[in-house]
C-alpha cells in the first residue's frame, strides 16, 4: 500500500477546488524551463520535456506560455538563474523524505526548507542519508471508477509496465522509466485519465503512520509543497485514507 499514491488521489481532488492555478502554472513553468535547459528544447528527443509539455497542457495553459518556459531554458529567451537542488530529511516516524526545488536563491532555500522540517516533527539530513530508500519509476495514479482490475492488468501489463496495486481509492501503476510514456499512452488510448503520472522517486518500502504523527506528515507534506520553490516532495509513509482526509479537511 502506498501513501504516495493517496496522496497523489487526494490532492487531485482538492486541488479542482482550491484557487491555486497560478502557483501550479509557476512549478510547471519551471519545470518546463528546467527540462528544456538540461536536455535541449526539442520534446521530440527530451522525454522530460515532452512530460511536462503534456502537464502543462493537462492544466490548460496556453501555448504561448509553455513556448516561452522552453526558450527561457534553452537561453533564447533571459530569465531567472534557476538552481535544481534535492534535499532529504526524515518526518515523524523515521519517514523517508526527498524535497526537489527548484530556486533562484540556493541560501534562502536551504534554511526555509529545514525549516519546514523542524516545524513539522522532522529534520533535514545529509545527502544520501534519505535517497538509496527511493528508486526511479514512472508512477502512476488512476482513480478506480475509471477502470476495473481486468481491464488495468490487460492495458497496463501489455504495455510494459512492473506492477498494478490495488491502493483503496484508486490503482498505482509503476513502470521502468524507458516504459513509462508508452504506458501511460496505452491507458489515454483505451480513454483511462490519471489522476497523476510522472517519473517519480517511488519508496523501496513504507512506513506506517496513525494518529497525531499521521497528522504531523500530512501537515508537513502540505506546507512543503505549497512552497513557491517547492516542485516535488517524495515521502515512504503509508497512511489510512480517512486519517489523510482527516488532516487535509483540518
Amino acid at each position: 500500500m502506498s501513501g504516495h499514491s493517496k496522496w497523489a488521489t487526494i490532492k487531485h481532488k482538492k486541488a479542482a477546488t482550491d484557487a491555486k492555478r497560478g502557483k501550479v502554472f509557476t512549478k510547471i513553468i519551471r519545470e518546463l524551463t528546467i527540462a528544456a535547459r538540461t536536455g535541449g528544447g526539442d520534446p521530440v528527443t527530451n522525454p522530460r520535456l515532452r512530460t511536462a509539455i503534456l502537464a502543462a497542457k493537462g492544466e490548460n495553459m496556453p501555448n504561448d506560455n509553455i513556448e516561452r518556459a522552453v526558450l527561457r531554458g534553452t537561453g533564447q529567451l533571459e530569465g531567472e538563474t534557476l538552481d535544481e537542488v534535492t534535499f532529504e530529511g526524515y518526518g515523524p516516524g523515521g519517514v523517508g523524505v526527498l524535497v526537489q526545488v527548484v530556486t533562484s536563491n540556493r541560501n534562502r532555500i536551504v534554511s526555509e526548507v529545514r525549516h519546514l522540517f523542524s516545524k513539522n516533527g522532522g529534520n533535514m539530513a545529509e545527502t544520501g542519508a534519505v535517497g538509496w530508500m527511493f528508486h526511479r519509476k514512472g508512477d502512476i495514479v488512476v482513480p478506480k471508477e475509471a477502470a476495473d482490475e481486468e481491464k488495468m492488468m490487460s492495458i497496463v501489463l501489455d504495455a510494459g509496465a512492473e506492477d498494478l496495486r490495488d491502493d483503496g481509492s484508486s490503482w498505482e501503476v509503476t513502470t521502468p522509466p524507458e516504459m513509462f510514456e508508452k504506458v501511460r499512452d496505452a491507458l489515454a488510448g483505451a480513454g483511462i485519465k490519471p489522476s497523476s503520472s510522472e517519473i517519480a522517486w517511488v519508496p523501496q518500502n513504507y512506513v506506517r503512520l496513525s494518529g497525531q504523527q499521521a497528522q504531523q506528515m500530512v501537515r508537513m507534506i502540505e506546507a512543503m509543497e505549497d512552497h513557491d520553490d517547492v516542485q516535488h516532495v517524495y515521502a515512504n509513509f503509508d497512511i489510512d485514507e480517512k486519517e489523510i482526509q482527516a488532516a487535509v479537511a483540518g
